[in-house]
């Protein structure tokens, strides 16, 4: 349970120094460079705006390159492929990979380069289908598109929306237009929209006939051409064939450059490096001939850092405390009982100046309250055996998901530990296995009781263990108070309160409705009655007076003491809140037992043996996915609302340092 402190540390070197200086703290990672401040005559900042957009844009087309890939030749990734976490660089490996860089650029242009091209390729051959879909209904003309006839006859290629008959067609012209003595009309073809024809007419009558035409909607055909529609289909399809051969074969060029895939994994990571080296050099503070670094470093790691670069390099590194009045970064510290929950500490807010990490007691709560909600020894070994499998398979998976499968464990063993003390394995499956297959009856007894058949006895017990885990809250709430010397509000704030609440405890134990509630009688002596009493009354007569203390006026100062009094209200509702204990552990066993139940009704036959095993695995995979998933939930919710609300607020600004970690596919080895 600990915040590790934290040292300020400034840099001065030569700036011809400055690249590998800065590669040197980021692949270490263990400072957070701050902006170096105001500009003065001597020390300026330069502009690395350029720069640093350029080297954004080449590794977003190297993150680009890569999507391609993935599309046309993808990668060949098992299931558990996301816990394989990054792939380990030597420094010889990277100096490689940062020469092959230029190289590996003119593959991601070649890659992108080819996209565009399929895009095209494939666009083209869109148009080109789409004119041959325009041309079907005209394939019956064997005269080009835009023909319009000879010298002494017109003719007239076109459409007229609607369904139309030669016959309708004659009608509809010799109503408008009986004069016309010659003409003709052949219906092409028809689909639901439109009716394809031409017409012929001599040529001295053309105008008058196309007259008539266009008010029936007549309009001559989008594609003009001087081929034959049959012809200039067989042209679009060939053209469409050439386009779609092209494309395949930029398919396959890119299928052929999926061997460059690491290459261009690693020029992502490096440019992405290099803009963020880029966007640090420009806060930093720079002379003709030196540069300045400021920021933070963990006090641990700090000698030793020092010592480093100034062997490595002509450079004056300082360490000193941080200033009182300035909020250093937050990193945690814990052991590997504790680190795996880190996560949980952060997720609500990072200690804030002056309060106690509270992982460290945070995680046996955690754990211990995890495993009573899940409480079934058989679920809690296949957390363990599954955490434990791929934290050994998979040891350079990423830190977070480390962290959790490690919480998980830990969790694992707790439900274990309770599913023994409760006799829970998938439930009562023993019992029904051996009473529908084995005709016998074999049980394993609980080492403790079983909540199915005392479910008020475990209700007692959670409301016990949420005493002691809001007790344990307020009690580190009394620590900080001492810690920062602050005696009288220890004895306002922490004392008065265990008072209060111990007094009433005690004055409820003996009373009769706690008796009818957990079924069991309290018998205290007399002393201790009175003593309860007045406790109880001490406590609450101190908080009235004491908790407004600072508060000059009486009236005030009582008012606002009864009110907070009034808060004790809260912490009944705050212990109520741990029959969630109760509820999802009997929610596991009750559904674990349903699923049994039902699983044995098939009988005891070969069959039934086989429908036996489905419903089992099928039905307890549902039920220890759901049941996990709530037991999760609520954990959170019991540390956040409950626990926290007792003594920590957070807010701590997290650690943030210079680092490679950032990378998406490569890490740096360490080497000695």
């Amino acid at each position: 349970m600990a915040v590790l402190e934290m040292q300020k540390i400034h840099i001065c070197a030569w700036k011809s120094n400055r690249r590998k200086i800065l590669e040197e703290l980021q692949k270490r990672g263990v400072v957070q460079i701050e902006d170096g401040g105001s500009e003065d005559e001597v020390f300026r900042k330069t502009d690395t705006a350029s720069v640093r957009a350029e080297s954004e844009r080449l590794s977003q087309n190297a993150a680009d390159a890569l999507r391609v890939l993935e599309r046309y030749a993808p990668e060949k990734k098992g299931l558990l492929s996301s816990l394989e976490g990054k792939r380990e660089l030597t420094q010889g490996q990277y100096q490689e990979g940062e020469e092959r860089c230029e190289k590996t650029n003119e593959v991601i242009r070649r890659i992108l380069s080819l996209e565009k091209g399929i895009a095209e390729e494939n666009a083209a051959r869109t148009r080109a289908q789409t004119s041959m879909e325009t041309l079907r209904p005209w394939l019956g003309l064997d005269v080009p598109m835009n023909y319009t006839g000879t010298r002494s006859a017109a003719a007239f290629v076109g459409a007229m929306p609607g369904q139309w008959s030669e016959e309708s067609i004659l009608e509809a012209v010799a109503r408008e237009a009986p004069e016309l003595s010659a003409f003709s009309v052949e219906v092409l073809g028809r689909d639901r929209d439109q009716t394809c024809l031409f017409a012929v007419c001599a040529r001295n009558e053309a105008g008058r006939l196309e007259d008539v035409l266009r008010q029936c909607g007549f309009v001559r055909p989008q594609v003009q051409t001087d081929q034959v529609p049959a012809e200039y289909a067989a042209a679009l399809e060939e053209e469409a064939a050439e386009h779609e051969r092209a494309a395949q074969a930029a398919a396959k060029e890119l299928e052929n450059l999926a061997g460059e895939r690491e290459n261009i994994q690693f020029a992502a990571d490096y440019y992405s490096m290099q803009a963020e080296k880029y966007r640090v050099l420009g806060e930093m503070l720079q002379s003709e001939h030196t540069f300045l670094v400021e920021g933070y470093t963990p006090g641990q790691s700090a000698q030793a850092l020092k010592e480093s670069l100034e062997q490595k390099f002509i450079c004056q590194v300082e360490l000193s405390a941080v200033p009182e009045d300035e909020e250093a970064p937050v990193l945690l510290h814990n052991n590997a009982f504790s680190a795996p929950t880190e996560g949980v500490v952060e997720a609500f807010g990072l200690p804030a100046k002056g309060e106690v990490d509270p992982t460290g007691i945070m995680a046996f709560f955690y754990y211990f309250l995890f495993g009573l909600m899940l409480g079934d020894a058989a679920y809690g070994l296949i957390m363990v055996i599954g955490c434990a499998f791929a934290l050994k398979k998979y040891p350079n998976m990423g830190s977070g998901i480390k962290k959790m499968l490690q919480m998980f464990l830990y969790c694992g063993i707790s439900t274990t530990f309770w599913g023994v003390m409760f006799g829970s394995y998938f439930g009562d499956a023993v019992t029904v296995i051996s009473q529908t297959f084995f005709h016998r009856t074999v049980t394993i007894p609980a080492l403790w009781f079983e909540p199915l058949d005392d479910p008020m006895k475990l209700l007692m017990f959670s409301f016990l263990f949420g005493i002691i885990h809001l007790f344990t809250g307020l009690g580190v709430k009394g620590y900080m108070l001492l810690k920062a010397r602050q005696v009288m509000d220890f004895i306002c704030s922490v004392v008065l309160w265990y008072m209060l609440l111990i007094g009433l405890i005690l004055m409820l134990l003996p009373s009769e409705m706690f008796a009818s509630m957990a079924g069991t009688a309290f018998v205290f002596p007399g002393w201790l009655n009175t003593l309860a009493k007045w406790m109880a009354i001490i406590g609450a007569v101190g908080i009235v007076l004491m908790s407004a203390r600072d508060k000059k006026n009486v009236a005030v100062r009582l008012a606002l003491g009864a009110y907070d009094l009034y808060g004790a209200s809260s912490w009944l509702s705050d212990v109520l809140s741990y029959s969630r204990l109760l509820a999802l552990g009997l929610a596991t066993g009750v559904i674990a037992s349903v699923i049994n139940t039902m699983a044995s009704m098939l009988g005891d036959g070969i069959i039934s043996a086989i429908g036996f095993a489905l419903i089992f695995i099928v039905g307890h995979t549902l039920n220890i996915a759901i049941n996990l998933l709530g037991a999760y939930v609520h954990t959170n919710r019991l540390q956040f609302v409950e626990f926290f609300g007792k003594f920590y607020e957070g807010g701590g600004k997290g650690f943030h340092p210079f680092s490679a970690d950032n990378n998406k596919y490569f890490k740096f080895k360490e080497e000695n």
